[in-house]
Parts: C-alpha cells; sequence; structure tokens
C-alpha cells in the first residue's frame, strides 16, 4: 500500500482536481436523482457511497417486516438496481438505510434514475 501511496504522491495536482470535479458532477447528478424520485438521502462529503432512508417504503403494507436486505433483493428483482443493507455498515440494530455509490457513467446514473424513480411512485 505504500508503495502505491508513492505512486500517487507523483501524480500532478491537475489529476486530482479533475477527479474531485468528475465525481462532484456524478454526485451531483446521482443525488438530483434520487430528490427526483423522491427518497431520502445523506450528502456525501468525500465519498462515492449514499446512504439511502428507506424507513418510507418498509411501512408500507407490501414490505411490512422486511430487513433492509430484503429490500435490497426486492430492489434487484423488481426495480433492477442493487443495493447494500445499510445495516452491515452499523453494529447498532440499524435496518432503515441502503447504501449505493455513484461510480458509473453518466448513461448507467441516468438509467439508474430512471428505475428509481419508478420505485418512489410506491411512495406516492
Amino acid at each position: 500500500m505504500q508503495e502505491a501511496a508513492a505512486v500517487g504522491l507523483r501524480f500532478e495536482e491537475s489529476y486530482y482536481e479533475e477527479l474531485r470535479e468528475k465525481y462532484t458532477k456524478k454526485r451531483d447528478l446521482f443525488l438530483a436523482g434520487l430528490d427526483q424520485a423522491g427518497l431520502k438521502h445523506n450528502v456525501p462529503q468525500g465519498t462515492y457511497f449514499v446512504m439511502i432512508d428507506i424507513q418510507e417504503f418498509l411501512d408500507l403494507p407490501q414490505f411490512s417486516g422486511y430487513s433492509d436486505l430484503q429490500f435490497c433483493e426486492w430492489m434487484i428483482r423488481e426495480i433492477g438496481v442493487a443495493a447494500v443493507p445499510g445495516s452491515s455498515f452499523f453494529r447498532e440494530p440499524i435496518n432503515n438505510y441502503i447504501r449505493m455509490h455513484f461510480a458509473r457513467e453518466e448513461t448507467t446514473l441516468a438509467e439508474v434514475i430512471r428505475r428509481l424513480c419508478r420505485m418512489g411512485e410506491l411512495l406516492r
């Protein structure tokens, strides 16, 4: 890992500036899509992972008794989008978050947003 860090330290500052701009653009695109879908989420400050609060879904009768894992499995089957159960990142028994990332091509993000908007319609 130290060797990789040493190589990274030799990159021009412009590399990191371009990387920051690229991921800021992707983050803003993805978060706008989550807002459009009506999904509550955090705003990441230094990562490409977003935590989405699914409590409103878990409160719906069709998801009664679902865990975040079961909800993620439902998303894959019914929406065609994969997420990671948030409970895998907490020591506490927290079950109402899922984690997604936006480190994808913009065309892929646009399709994910389209699918998540379909999911968000369940809340309306």
